[in-house]
């Protein structure tokens, strides 16, 4: 019945009647995403009949009527198919500002109806093939680059800016051929880089290095929302950067990890929003060829300096909250280096760990973008080590008991899935610098067994990769514990008593002679 009432209003009435009930319509169905079979045909003369009314010169409040209804209506693949054509996507190209010759956005009354004709378009193109292959056809992504070049340093149309980065990442994950001209002919990779840097309002203090507000309010949700699209865009196109990465494109590549550097040291409105927005950055690192990584990690600044100068003893003993700090900034310091991006790395990884879910999707990535700079870059492969694989001192437990970020990736060593067992044991390989005898002394023979078969390094040696020759020191308590721990466990034993200490003398000759009488029986030949 609404279907019919909408359809009768659109077809015979005027403007200001044909808005208000479709604002009924969209009121009623805003959260309905599954639809009636039945209903079906008038759905599609509904839309066929909003795109009729879309090219007349009607209020704009009517337009975002119209346009919020086919939104909802463009949620059914089914209706789609005949309203799916060449001149309706133009309608909405028309609509969502993205010609060429609409030079500005300078109506702010306009923005609404931008807004949505680019939600429109999102739905269409992802539910529809046929318009994703009219989006070659009229080549959408050059028009939605040109629109974030419009926009992309006006924070007061960030809706905008977040619905073209959208449709611009659906478009790249559907059309290979998309990401190779969003990457090369339309330079997106500068383009989207600068997307985030407006984001996040980086202020650039060096090169590849940015000022970070730690005591700065945390980001908008329309500026959380918009990182977060451009991030996913971004990750589509340079999913292949690893394979075809170019001399002259590390400087593009070092910029982005610094953004992303800056990202990984902010908070959003949430903490799930910060840790989406995190994700997403893990993520797109993991893009990034690894020589480039090394602006994750930066020189400490002479402020910095003097405070990592600055002691505990130094500090009056009520200041417990300035110690607390200079505690926590030194836990973040290594050689010299601020640490904190790596820091927060690791506690992204440990959170995920502890969720017990979804390791596939949701741990792997960190693990590999942090294996893979530990390997690289031998600042951040101690900072982990100290990190992850402190000094032992305590190994009256099995490795994979407790709730240390160690244990809780030994206990990884043995997962179900092969995927995260093998990156949990690669990353402990590593920061152990490939060496078999380090490996097992944090991990135990039977944790580590899975690896060493998988690289052949059974009867002991170490990987295939060059690391410094600086060698692990053992703590006396390690020392004193070693000749005692079990190698296969990798914990400490108590001697197990001695059978024999408890038998009578008529019992040792009964079991020795039972012995001679055994080992008599194997020398015999066989016949």
């Amino acid at each position: 019945m609404d279907e019919e009432r909408a359809l009768y209003i659109v077809r015979a009435g005027e403007a200001g009647a044909i808005e208000r009930v479709l604002r009924d319509y969209s009121d009623k169905h805003r959260a309905t995403f599954k639809f009636e079979s039945t209903d079906e045909d008038k759905r599609k003369k509904l839309c066929e009949g909003i795109f009729k009314v879309l090219v007349k010169d009607i209020p704009t409040t009517c337009q975002v009527s119209c346009l919020e209804v086919l939104r909802i209506l463009s949620r059914d693949k089914k209706v789609l198919v005949p309203v799916t054509t060449k001149e309706n996507m133009q309608i909405l190209l028309r609509l969502a500002k993205l010609n060429e010759s609409d030079d500005s956005l300078e109506k702010v009354s306009e923005f609404p109806v931008i807004v949505e004709s680019l939600k429109c378009l999102c739905n269409i193109v992802f539910n529809s093939q046929m318009a994703q292959q009219l989006s070659l056809e009229l080549n959408l992504a050059a028009k939605l680059c040109n629109l974030l070049r419009k926009c992309k340093d006006r924070k007061f149309i960030n809706d905008i800016k977040c619905f073209d980065l959208r449709l611009l990442f659906l478009l790249s994950l559907l059309h290979t051929d998309i990401r190779s001209q969003l990457r090369y002919e339309l330079q997106g990779l500068p383009l989207l880089t600068q997307i985030l840097e407006s984001a996040f309002s980086i202020k650039w203090t060096d090169e590849y290095e940015s000022a970070i507000d730690h005591n700065g309010p945390p980001l908008s949700p329309q500026e959380t929302d918009c990182a977060i699209e451009a991030l996913k865009a971004l990750f589509n196109v340079t999913v292949d950067s690893w394979k075809v990465h170019k001399e002259s494109d590390s400087h593009q590549f070092r910029v982005m990890a610094a953004v992303l550097r800056h990202c990984l040291l902010i908070v959003g409105p949430t903490e799930d929003k910060t840790e989406e927005l995190h994700s997403n950055a893990v993520n797109l690192l993991s893009n990034v060829p690894v020589s480039c990584l090394d602006v994750l990690i930066c020189p400490l600044t002479h402020e910095e300096t003097a405070q990592e100068a600055t002691t505990l003893d130094e500090l009056p003993s009520d200041k417990t909250a300035e110690k607390e700090t200079v505690l926590k900034k030194n836990t973040m310091v290594y050689n010299g280096m601020n640490m904190e991006a790596i820091h927060v790395l690791l506690n992204f990884m440990e959170k995920r760990i502890d969720k017990g879910s979804s390791y596939r999707e949701g741990l792997t990535p960190v693990l590999s973008l942090l294996t893979e700079c530990s390997r690289a870059h031998r600042n951040i492969r101690k900072f982990l080590k100290d990190q992850v694989l402190p000094p032992l001192r305590d190994v009256t437990n099995r490795p994979e008991v407790g709730s240390t970020v160690r244990n809780k990736l030994v206990r990884l060593m043995t997962h179900v899935d092969l995927g995260v067992k093998q990156i949990a044991a690669e990353f402990l390989f590593v920061l152990c610098k490939e060496r078999v005898d380090s490996l097992l002394k944090y991990t135990g023979y039977g944790n580590a067994a899975g690896l060493l078969a998988a690289r052949g390094l059974l009867a002991g040696g170490r990987g295939d990769n060059w690391y410094s020759e600086d060698e692990d020191t053992d703590t006396e308590e390690y020392k004193n514990a070693k000749p005692n721990i079990n190698l296969i466990t990798g914990h400490l034993e108590e001697p197990m008593p001695n059978p024999i200490d408890e038998m009578t003398e008529e019992q040792k000759e009964y079991e020795a002679m039972k012995l001679v009488n055994m080992l008599d029986k194997l020398s015999r030949p066989c016949h």
